[in-house]
């Protein structure tokens, strides 16, 4: 409380710099009680308008009752936090001990053996026992199961590039996951939760931006799916899932039914991936599906006004089926094979040079006469060459390789010329 007897202002702020400097040099001591109450007015003004405080001590404890009477601030109020920030406490549980830990569950178990393969690919082979026999111990009833299905459905279709393992990681749990409620086991619950998203496909093509780039990566982890799930059976050779091929079919006709740019490159993404397959598998059924699908594609190029990368991309996509996918013919039984019906029949051929370096194989229509006149040019310096040019004893012998080859083919060129 303010003292009574008039000190003068120097006194009082001589005293009050004295108690700074004590409290700065001094700071084990205790802090001292305030001097003063917080200053109340009782209502009445001076001339400026301004509240004129109470001094004396009996008015002061009046006043601080009144102001603690008056108060909102409460004990009890909850803890504040700062509009920037928000509360957050972890699942915790206790085992009787001192120490407080979270509790781990299987979406963040999923999470990690997802991100560690999608950062480390190439560790699949080595890591996939372990993953497996870490979610055996975790799927113990039939809602484990669904939301294992469900947690690597999302994060095969969500994250960048992960729908390849995504699938093979969905292969081999399909094989080995041991739980097998009456549901369905995993490879059964994965293809129900891939034909929820497939009666989707007509809202999800025409939705906006991320809708559609959501649906776009169900297609493309589809079909992967499609390459890599393997179905047993009785014969021994692993199959395919043909409810896949059906389901790509009529995807594709999505794709092609709303030809703008995103979709378009879906499709176009999707037949790089498996056009191959998916062609051969529909001819093995005598199927023209492929043949209906490249037609759609050229009345796209015709009619549809897509952009130019896309166009560029849709051309060249005509132009890969037209060559076979890129692919090599399929060679001949070696017992029958010859250059007529084996387009490998020279691979492995050795490559001779002409005196003026000019290369040449048995595939050359000329092969005979630069191949003779390396023989030839070996008779009369045969000190000097041998049949790469190159120095070379009198004693070394033709590769029987290199005679056998061109035996074979001077008995082709002469039933060529018989015919």
């Amino acid at each position: 409380m303010y003292n009574n007897n008039n000190s003068t202002p120097s006194s009082s702020s001589s005293s009050e710099a004295g108690d700074v400097r004590s409290s700065l040099f001094n700071p084990g001591e205790p802090l001292r009680q305030p001097r003063t109450t917080p200053p109340v007015s009782d209502g009445s003004s001076d001339s400026r308008g301004s509240p004129v405080l109470l001094n004396s001590g009996h008015n002061s404890v009046n006043a601080a009752d009144a102001l603690v009477k008056n108060s909102k601030l409460s004990a009890a109020a909850p803890e504040f936090v700062p509009g920037c920030y928000a509360s957050f406490q972890d699942d915790v549980y206790s085992d009787e001990s001192e120490g407080y830990y979270a509790e781990a569950s299987l979406a963040d178990l999923v999470q990690d053996f997802v991100s560690h393969l999608n950062s480390s690919p190439g560790s699949f082979e080595s890591e996939i026992e372990y993953i497996t026999d870490t979610l055996n111990s975790w799927v113990t009833t039939e809602e484990i199961l669904q939301e294992l299905v469900e947690l690597i459905y999302v994060q095969s279709t969500a994250i960048p590039n992960f729908a390849y393992t995504g699938a093979r990681l969905c292969n081999h749990l399909s094989h080995h996951i041991r739980l097998t409620p009456s549901s369905g086991n995993f490879r059964q619950l994965l293809l129900q939760r891939c034909q929820k998203e497939f009666e989707q496909r007509e809202q999800a093509v025409r939705g906006d931006p991320e809708t559609q780039k959501k649906f776009h990566s169900y297609v493309l982890f589809l079909g992967e799916l499609y390459l890599n799930l393997e179905l047993k059976s009785g014969k021994g050779t692993p199959g395919r899932a043909n409810v896949l091929l059906g389901a790509l079919k009529e995807l594709l006709n999505t794709l092609f039914s709303h030809p703008d740019d995103p979709n378009l490159m879906c499709a176009v993404k999707l037949l790089k991936l498996s056009g191959s397959i998916l062609d051969d598998t529909w001819k093995e059924k005598g199927q023209s599906d492929m043949d209906e699908i490249i037609k759609k594609i050229e009345d796209i190029l015709l009619d549809a006004k897509c952009g130019r990368d896309v166009r560029q991309m849709l051309l060249k996509l005509v132009e890969l089926r037209s060559s076979n996918w890129g692919r090599v013919h399929t060679a001949a039984v070696s017992s029958d094979a010859t250059p007529y019906n084996d387009p490998n029949y020279f691979m492995n051929e050795p490559t001779f040079y002409t005196a003026d370096g000019t290369p040449f194989t048995a595939a050359d229509p000329e092969y005979s006469d630069k191949y003779q006149e390396i023989l030839d040019r070996e008779d009369y310096f045969p000190d000097a060459y041998e049949e790469n040019g190159n120095e070379s004893d009198d004693e070394e012998e033709m590769d029987p390789e290199i005679e056998e080859a061109f035996e074979r083919f001077c008995m082709e060129s002469d039933a060529r010329r018989k015919k």
